[in-house]
């Protein structure tokens, strides 16, 4: 806060990020003070204050219907596999959760050998790496991996019912393109024919219409994996309907292909990373995920091209090899 930085951190099923925005004079502080927080005591008494902190957040998650179908559409869909656990646990998992093994967990997984730092806009990059060594130069590496263990992937469909929800909420998981994966460009555009939130074909089917009050579909990239994510709302009484004119919006695409249509959606994403790449901190979180998940820099221009040259037979490759017959489905609505 002294250094005015824009600062937070987060957690999603295979990364935790820190990271703060600051001006050029105060680089060196904010390495520093973010090698003091990757390096943190961990006494009991702060670790059981905050994980009370954490059941009320899940608490306060359980009771919005989109985020609980979500969670456990995910859980569902991945089965015994570590991608299908919440991020931020169960209320069984955390109450059980003693300092020791999180002490334990955190010796084993905080290494050297597994941080990626990333950063941009104006800086010495001789200098922060001095910065860095000297913040975190002392620590040993512990040979932590990730374990690629196979998925899979389960079908079938969750029925569940909440006595506070008023609406039906339907959500829909089958296999994509990985983070790795060439096809990851096609299924941006894909996604973004079909499941935008404006414009796509899922919002002039079902929302435009008044069938549903949202519709979308979005595509997870994950390491070594990737998932595309179905969901909609709607009254109880349309919640069939809903669901068959989903499907056959996506299931009918290959049939239907609009050139026209393809070149907007690129138009479109296109303009959208640039915009990212024109923000400072868009260039850091891309820097970030481009070499945690790829291990190598792309340039902005690279990826522009690989995107404009998204064809038509790429989206019907992307469909054959996912053609969404595979799926897991859960509901939620009024008990």
């Amino acid at each position: 806060d002294e250094m005015g930085a824009s600062y937070n951190a987060w957690t999603s099923q295979e990364n935790t990020v820190y990271y703060a925005h600051v001006l050029p004079e105060f680089l060196s502080d904010v390495v520093d003070l973010l090698g003091d927080i990757l390096r943190p005591a961990l006494r009991d008494e702060d670790f059981n204050m905050e994980k009370n902190v954490i059941l009320e957040e899940i608490g306060m998650y359980e009771d919005r219907p989109s985020w609980r179908l979500q969670d456990t559409i995910i859980e569902k869909y991945f089965g015994d596999h570590t991608l299908g656990y919440r991020v931020l646990g169960t209320k069984e998992t955390v109450s059980c959760l003693t300092a020791d093994q999180m002490r334990g967990y955190f010796d084993a997984r905080y290494s050297p050998d597994r941080i990626v730092v990333s950063a941009a806009g104006k800086l010495d990059f001789d200098r922060l790496v001095e910065d860095i060594e000297k913040a975190c130069g002392e620590w040993k590496p512990t040979g932590a991996v990730r374990i690629y263990k196979d998925v899979n992937v389960l079908e079938g469909r969750e029925v569940m019912t909440g006595e506070d929800v008023t609406r039906h909420y339907m959500a829909m998981m089958t296999p994509g393109p990985s983070a790795q994966d060439e096809l990851r460009y096609a299924a941006k555009v894909l996604t973004d024919v079909i499941g935008d939130t404006e414009g796509s074909r899922l919002y002039w089917q079902l929302v435009d219409t008044g069938l549903a009050e949202e519709a979308d579909l979005a595509f997870f990239p994950h390491d070594g994996v990737g998932s595309f994510f179905a969901y909609a709302s709607c009254d109880s009484d349309r919640s069939s309907e809903v669901e068959v004119k989903m499907l056959e919006t996506i299931q009918s695409y290959v049939g239907s292909i609009d050139e026209g249509e393809i070149q907007r959606v690129k138009n479109k994403l296109a303009t959208e990373a640039t915009l990212a790449g024109e923000s400072v901190g868009g260039r850091m979180r891309g820097l970030g995920g481009q070499w945690t998940y790829l291990g190598e820099y792309t340039p902005l221009e690279e990826e522009l091209d690989q995107l404009m040259g998204v064809t038509s037979d790429d989206l019907r490759k992307l469909m054959s090899e996912f053609d969404f017959s595979k799926r897991m489905v859960v509901e939620l609505g009024p008990a």
